[in-house]
This record gives structure tokens, sequence and C-alpha cells, in this order.
């Protein structure tokens, strides 16, 4: 990623905050890629409302929906840059920028959302949102994506077999690229907007996400299959710009905190709702939904834990991911 000189952009934040002092108000621009009321972009919202309450009104959000400012890696770089001020965006948009978040990407790091919420509610969590300074924003805290399965537009995945020589989006992250290459298949990073077309035209035979976005993004119109795998629970994290968190009062960062852990419980529940829903939705499309046995899926991401936990410190992590109860 390329970086502004960091003096520049801070000079332009704080000329923009000051600006807004003057009115007694700064609105902070939001991105999001899913669209308007979806549970993260409404979590932001609700996080927004929270933010004003805790700073007087001084603060507000504005949430741009629906990619209306760039796909995630665009927004990732805009908000590094302090051009974007907050920014919702899934861990495994960031690759292995971070690489103690890399760790939340891997295959059945996580074993059930009880076991996904115990290690990102406690000090596990806060360890990995601390590491995202490095990378120029300030991760305040998760929303829930769900279990991600495989989708597509030809049969449904019933072993690791079926997976042989089938082409499937993934996010840019190298580590979802070898996930699918490890099950046989040949994995294709693509923007999320081009899924639906690339599904239709068959460029790709499918992908891998989870209910809601499978639902809303309309790919249950172009795949009539959805395995159960769940092969990743990654978490959605809310990050703020290094550039607008250094220009904020101490107070300020701890209202932000505040607000963004509040706002959590009140995205978990219109997660479970939204996931309920899509499940009958994307049903009453005709989609045809299979269990999966997974311990053959499990077995085969003994490589990927290889490749990418060498180092001791990471190798630890794992050991206290699935030491914690869940």
């Amino acid at each position: 990623m390329f970086h502004l000189p960091k003096m520049a952009a801070a000079a332009v934040i704080a000329s923009s905050l000051m600006v807004s002092a003057a009115s007694a108000q700064t609105v902070l621009r939001s991105s999001d890629t899913h669209p308007d009321g979806y549970p993260t972009v409404e979590a932001v919202k609700r996080f927004g409302e929270l933010l004003s309450e805790k700073t007087d009104g001084r603060y507000t959000v504005e949430v741009f929906h629906s990619a209306q400012l760039g796909q995630e890696a665009d927004t990732i770089e805009q908000t590094q840059f302090g051009v974007i001020d907050l920014n919702r965006i899934s861990i495994g948009a960031f690759g292995t920028q971070v690489p103690e978040a890399t760790v939340t990407q891997l295959p059945y790091i996580f074993r059930s959302t009880e076991h996904f919420h115990n290690v990102l509610d406690g000090p596990i969590g806060d360890e990995i949102l601390a590491a995202f300074e490095a990378v120029d924003v300030v991760a305040l805290t998760y929303y829930d994506g769900g279990a991600r399965s495989f989708y597509n537009s030809s049969k449904p995945i019933n072993s690791v077999a079926d997976m042989e020589g089938m082409k499937f989006r993934v996010m840019g992250s190298d580590i979802f690229v070898d996930m699918v290459a490890a099950l046989g298949g040949n994995a294709t990073p693509m923007p999320y907007g081009e899924v639906y077309s690339g599904i239709q035209t068959g460029v790709i035979d499918g992908a891998e996400n989870n209910y809601p976005s499978f639902d809303t993004a309309g790919h249950a119109e172009v795949a009539k299959y959805y395995s159960l795998n769940e092969h990743l629970m990654v978490p959605e994290v809310l990050v703020v710009s290094k550039v607008i968190w250094d220009g904020l009062t101490p107070e300020d960062q701890a209202a932000m905190r505040e607000a963004a852990k509040e706002s959590v419980a009140y995205q978990r529940e219109l997660w479970q709702a939204a996931e309920r829903e899509s499940k009958a939705a994307i049903e009453a499309l005709g989609v045809k939904i299979n269990e999966v046995d997974k311990a053959p899926f499990i077995e085969a991401m003994k490589p990927v834990y290889d490749k990418y936990v060498t180092d001791p410190a990471l190798q630890d992590l794992v050991a206290r991911i699935q030491a914690t109860e869940g």
C-alpha cells in the first residue's frame, strides 16, 4: 500500500477538524460495502448515535453504505490516509498486513459462534485489535460476520473431492487462496461487487460467504447450491483512521471506544435475525442447502496452518485461541 506523507495528511485533517469545531460539530464519514439495512450498516449508525450522546453532539457519523466510497481494498487505503474517517471492514480484506489478525482468518480456527465470541470479547480480542495501529488505523471493535460456506451454480459440495477444479471467488487474502487450493479448487480474488456477474457469465463457478451476504447481494439468483462446510468465521472490524484518532482528545477517544463496544450487542441481535431471514429467503428462491461432514475439510487445512503459523508468537496465539472455551 502507498502512503501519503503523514505530516501533509495530518495537516489536512487538522484543518478539517478546526473548521468543524467552529460549527461545534464534526461529521465523521464511515464506509461499508453492504447495503442499507444490513446489520453492520445499522450497527455503525447505532455507534454514531452513541458517540453523539457521549460527546454532547460534537461528533456524529454518516454511513456511506453500498460501496459508495469504493470497494474494500480502496477504502482501507483511504482510511489509512484519513480521507475516510471510519470503516467497517472484513478482517480478511487486510490480508496478511496484520499478523495477529491473520490468525482469525485461519480456516476452522473458531469452533462455534460461542467460541468466536468468547475469544474476541476477551483479552485475546483486545490484543488483536491493538495490532492494527501498525497499519495506520485504530481498530475499535468486532462485529459478527457469521460462518462462511461455499456456494456455486452447478452442484452441491458434499466432500473435498467435489471441490476439484472448481473456480471460487475469494477476498484478496493469500490465506483464502491457499485454503481453496488445499481443497483442490481454484481461487479467484475479485471485488465483492463483481461476484454476481462472475457467476452469471461463468467466469467463476461460485464464491463463499454467509447467509445474509449471499442473500442481499443477489447471489442466490445465480448460484443455487449452498453447502454448509462453514470453513470461516471471519470477524468484521470497525476501524478509525489513525490520522483522525490522533486529533481527538483522550476523552473523545474513550467515548469512541465505548460507543463502539456498546454497539456490538445491537449488531449481534440484528445479525441473528438476518441469518434467519436470509436462510428463509434463499430457500424460497429454490437454493438447495446441504449439510457437510467438516472433518475432511478440517484435515485438509494442515498445509495452510503450516504455511502461515510459523512464528512462535503466532503459534502461541493459535494455541490460546484453541484453548479458549466455547
